[in-house]
């Protein structure tokens, strides 16, 4: 398994990147997806096993509760802060963490399989005013 992973990232600086079309052929019994997007960005969502949310914000004090025992793959919208999460990760001592390259962005552009949550969809005629959609 270690292998067949290793096969699939690119090591840039330290840090294992997956696409999103290498990690949906990983064999998911043993992988979970961490999506650190913050919860107003989750109008678009991976559409797969084994997802697991929680912001990126909350990592310092929630990365005790990932398995030790599996692969996290950590996604954003774009592979940004999941970058930065993963450096983080790999300081507080995760071993097994991966970064998804593009984030859902990449994802959804590659037509890989998502789901649209119509109501956390933000609409608005500027920043001030946007507000999720009325069912």
């Amino acid at each position: 398994m270690i292998e067949e992973i290793n096969n699939k990232c690119n090591l840039i600086n330290g840090i294992r990147h997956i696409s999103g079309k290498d990690f949906l052929k990983l064999p998911h019994d043993n992988v979970i997806l961490l999506d650190v997007r913050p919860e107003y960005e989750l109008s678009r969502l991976f559409d797969v096993a084994n997802v697991v949310y929680c912001p990126y914000k909350e990592m310092d004090q929630r990365h005790k509760e990932l398995p030790d025992d599996m692969y996290v793959v950590i996604a954003d919208a774009a592979g940004l802060r999941s970058k930065e999460t993963t450096e983080k990760l790999q300081k507080l001592g995760h071993k097994n963490v991966i970064n998804l390259s593009g984030g859902i962005v990449e994802w959804e552009r590659d037509g890989l399989p998502v789901t649209v949550d119509r109501s956390r969809i933000l609409t608005g005629s500027c920043m001030c005013q946007l507000r999720t959609r009325k069912k």
